[in-house]
């Protein structure tokens, strides 16, 4: 249009340009035949106009240009804004647009493959978090915008936050990235029995992926609340693109009240096929089997319709071993599976020689026998022994969740004092897993790190008052020969410095600081700018690890990582989770 524009202003200057010129040259007709030094006059003052009228001509090309840069600088920010696929503000975290700009795709994906093997500690995911979820622009080497959005993707799904999935889609409403994070959010509803959240999703986004589980999904969902005539519409658009599914087509007609017939058999391709089955199929009956579908296990438990522990066959060796394992994936409570256990039928034997015997059966068997014998055994010691093998049978067969919050209950229901020494570490490693976090911190204005100058970290403290009373703390331990500055010190003075906090000259040599050992590769990302690259790193470097089991070297250097970076918030968070003493 801008170029249109620019053509017509062009023909009209030389359309005026031809009616002016030809009207002075007829009014000056004689002149121009018999007189040639004023022909040479008109002729200059016509090139003067003519030069006039280029000169505009040149002016409005010149802002036409102008103007078509502007409209391709605004085309690009445009083109970015689209390339911002995330959840968070960069500024949320000091992190910044263009943190992963610098770094290599392939690199990327290489670590990342590392951390998603990992069963990270709520410290790592929490940086992971803040650092995937970020709106950023993809890397410019080695990666495409699906890839870099799919890690994001890929992480939402195996955290499976759906109030923090649900957050994504509606702030990324792009379609073609929610596909598969949407079917994930439809799925894992159905199966948690949340029929009402899975549909209401539908009239919160703008755009509906064209992916056809997604539309039988939103035609199902139009029937479920009422809006038959609606579905309808919707089930022959869908049918005009050439779908075909005589399974949906069926469900459809019995759901919408069209035909009594119900479908002949259960559908396992999809959850949404197997809730139409459910739905569809009068006295419906499944039994699963341990290869069904996890989502379909969770939908089964949901609806109540899984085997009671009680109905089960106890010579039906594959129904136990399933039943378990649909404990440690969450289908059933450790409670159901423990009464299950009760169950079994040992002699007095075995509950006697209970440490042998437990070794001869099946371990499904040995697990019922183990847990028997811990309910009739009174003495601490013996409890304590059995509840350690008990937790080794279930994980040596990848059971671990299966006895989990009841090997916490039943360890907090020995009495500690009259534990021996030998079993305590197993006691108390269990016990320190429920403590409770949310301690209150523990003053020491003797030592610096454990002084109320940590209260700077969580915004309570200026820094005018914070260099006010750090100058009295060190003035006091200056005159102190015997303090001793722990690297938790160093940490705190290295990050008031990299605040801006004056530390006076006189104080100098009293502190060894910058001796954090950072490992070359992340100083030579550091001297790159390669921000995000810094971050997955310091998080696999942290992985399955809480931050307080750190070493204090490891510590040192990821503030002092942190520092370099201004990543002042992220930093903060970690000194004050790992630097108080808590009681």
């Amino acid at each position: 249009m801008k170029l249109l524009k620019l053509s017509n202003k062009k023909f009209f200057h030389f359309f005026v340009f031809v009616i002016f010129f030809s009207t002075h040259v007829h009014s000056n007709e004689p002149i121009d035949i018999w007189n040639l030094e004023n022909g040479k006059k008109v002729n200059v003052k016509a090139e003067n106009e003519s030069d006039k009228i280029n000169n505009n001509i040149l002016i409005d090309a010149n802002y036409s240009n102008t103007n078509l840069i502007n409209i391709e600088q605004e085309e690009k920010i445009d083109s970015n804004q689209l390339k911002l696929v995330g959840l968070y503000d960069p500024a949320e975290n000091d992190l910044n647009l263009n943190m992963w700009e610098l770094s290599d795709g392939e690199k990327i994906i290489k670590i990342v493959k590392k951390i998603e093997k990992m069963k990270l500690s709520n410290d790592a995911k929490n940086i992971y978090k803040k650092l995937i979820l970020t709106n950023a622009f993809p890397p410019e080497n080695n990666i495409d915008l699906d890839q870099f959005v799919e890690l994001k993707i890929n992480w939402l799904i195996k955290n499976n936050d759906l109030d923090l999935i649900k957050e994504f889609i509606l702030k990324n409403d792009q379609g073609e990235f929610n596909s598969n994070l949407l079917k994930h959010y439809l799925d894992k509803n159905l199966s948690l029995g949340k029929v009402d959240k899975s549909c209401d999703i539908f009239s919160k986004i703008k755009i509906v992926p064209d992916d056809n589980y997604i539309l039988k999904y939103k035609i199902y969902c139009l029937l479920y609340q009422g809006q038959k005539e609606v579905a309808q519409l919707h089930y022959d658009l869908l049918k005009e693109t050439g779908f075909k599914d005589d399974f949906f087509n069926k469900s459809f007609n019995f759901l919408a009240g069209y035909t009594s017939n119900t479908v002949a058999e259960i559908s396992e391709d999809s959850l949404l096929n197997f809730h139409l089955s459910y739905l569809s199929i009068k006295n419906f009956s499944y039994e699963p089997k341990q290869s069904t579908n996890k989502n379909i296990w969770q939908y089964l438990s949901s609806n109540n319709l899984l085997t009671q522990a009680n109905d089960i066959d106890l010579e039906d060796r594959e129904k136990i071993k399933s039943f378990e394992k649909a404990t440690s994936e969450g289908n059933y409570k450790e409670t159901d599976l423990l009464d299950l256990y009760t169950r079994f039928q040992f002699n007095i034997y075995q509950i006697i020689s209970v440490f042998d015997a437990y070794k001869l059966l099946p371990n499904f068997e040995a697990r019922a026998l183990l847990y028997q014998a811990f309910l009739v055994t009174k003495e601490a010691d013996t409890q304590i022994r059995l509840l350690e093998l008990l937790k080794k049978e279930f994980e040596s067969d990848n059971l671990g969740n299966a006895f989990d919050k009841e090997l916490i209950r039943l360890i907090k229901s020995i009495d500690g004092e009259k534990i021996s020494s030998e079993y305590t570490d197993f006691y108390e490693t269990q016990l320190a897993q429920i403590k409770n976090q949310n301690l209150n911190i523990k003053f020491n204005n003797k030592i610096l790190h454990q002084s109320k100058l940590i209260n700077y970290f969580n915004g309570e403290s200026s820094k005018e008052k914070i260099e006010k009373d750090l100058e009295k703390m060190l003035k006091k331990i200056k005159k102190n020969k015997k303090y001793y500055f722990s690297t938790k010190d160093n940490i705190l003075i290295e990050s008031f410095i990299s605040d801006g906090i004056d530390i006076s000259e006189k104080y100098e040599s009293l502190l060894e600081l910058n001796k954090s050992n950072i490992p070359t590769d992340i100083e030579v990302m550091i001297n790159d700018g390669e921000i995000a690259m810094i971050l997955l790193r310091l998080v696999e470097i942290i992985g399955e690890d809480d931050l307080k089991d750190l070493g204090t070297e490891t510590l040192y250097f990821i503030i002092a990582t942190l520092n370099k970076l201004n990543i002042d918030k992220i930093r903060n968070d970690i000194i004050l989770q790992v630097i108080p003493v808590k009681v």
